[in-house]
């Protein structure tokens, strides 16, 4: 954190306890303390030498960090499971801040998550109103219709949700085994959504990978490998966030 006075919420996202709108309602909870005391004003700054604490737990002011995994299947989009699988903060070892995934990958569906400790960075490109391009290669069994695609691009109804996405393209068919290979870009990042769409068509997904995020890719790298974003690429994605508010 610089030495000037930043805004409380600001500061607990920064340190990636959780998002600003997580801090600002634990701050209305009354569950955050400045200096021994509580504070439940939001908009209250706070300085480099304060301390707080969050439930309790001290709040350590991180360096911002980036990074960008490539997500094998069977590994849990979280930074901790109840049922003891593997997480994708487990493939980071050697990483001392404490980072989460933003957003998250299906369990069995593999490919690109980035991860942070920088809560505001993280709610600015899981925010759907960004508009960032998420592009997705499905194996489905069935070959879907050029017509049923299209429905997806204006968006059907699943378990009482509005799901759509904003393009999608057959890659491959192999009509002897009855199935397909299609790519599907999203904007948002619904539960299970291309998983949910293809099976209100009738379409179940056999295989499900994420293969870019925005301009970003996994070329050259193998499931569980991860690498830092580079300052420029994380400059990058904010500018692309940015551009594409509507």
């Amino acid at each position: 954190m610089e030495h000037k006075s930043e805004r409380l919420q600001k500061v607990i996202a920064k340190s990636g306890f959780t998002s600003r709108r997580k801090a600002e309602a634990l701050i209305e909870q009354g569950k955050v303390k400045v200096n021994g005391k509580t504070v439940t004003e939001l908009g209250t700054k706070v300085k480099q030498d304060d301390k707080i604490e969050v439930d309790g737990f001290p709040i350590e002011k991180e360096e911002p960090v980036y990074f960008l995994l490539y997500k094998p299947r069977g590994v849990i989009s979280s930074v901790k499971d109840d049922k003891g699988r593997k997480t994708v903060t487990d493939l980071l070892p050697e990483v001392d801040e404490r980072i989460y995934p933003i957003g998250r990958l299906d369990y069995d569906t593999s490919g690109l998550l980035l991860l942070t400790n920088d809560g505001d960075f993280a709610q600015m490109l899981m925010h759907p109103k960004h508009q960032i391009d998420k592009v997705y290669v499905a194996k489905v069994k069935g070959i879907p219709t050029i017509e049923e695609l299209r429905r997806l691009n204006k968006g059907i109804e699943a378990d009482g949700e509005f799901l759509k996405s904003a393009r999608n393209r057959i890659l491959s068919v192999d009509r002897q085994k009855k199935k397909a290979i299609i790519e599907l870009t999203l904007h948002e990042g619904k539960n299970r959504q291309i998983r949910r769409m293809f099976e209100a068509l009738g379409y179940p997904v056999d295989k499900l990978k994420r293969e870019k995020y925005g301009f970003l890719n996994l070329h050259g790298m193998n499931p569980g490998e991860y690498r830092e974003l580079s300052p420029h690429e994380v400059k990058q994605l904010k500018a692309l966030a940015n551009q594409n508010v509507k």
